[in-house]
């Protein structure tokens, strides 16, 4: 989904501010959703601005440096299930996986 304008968020900020009305009704007034409206009034109110922020990015699994230990514990354990593994993982390096 494409993000919102930076022109429209602050049509939205702008009419929260000027009107003596509710997140709830500036919501409906502009068809977005209530949190929504209360995230960019949020993000007015702490950082000055309504910027986009970055979208995305990749994000690495907790197991993305443990390659070498991963390697072992299949060798070690060929025959395993994955539940094993995570249950071995756990009581291994005390960290939860699924």
């Amino acid at each position: 989904m494409k993000a919102y304008s930076i022109e429209f968020r602050k049509k939205i900020i702008k009419a929260y501010e000027q009107g003596d009305t509710s997140v709830r009704k500036v919501a409906q007034r502009f068809d977005v959703s209530k949190a929504f409206v209360q995230k960019i009034l949020k993000q007015k109110q702490t950082t000055g601005h309504v910027q986009l922020k970055k979208q995305g990015g990749s994000l690495k699994s907790v197991l993305h440096s443990s390659t070498a230990q991963l390697t072992q514990m299949v060798e070690k354990y060929p025959d395993s299930t994955l539940l094993e593994y995570c249950e071995y993982w756990l009581d291994s390096y005390q960290q939860s996986v699924s």
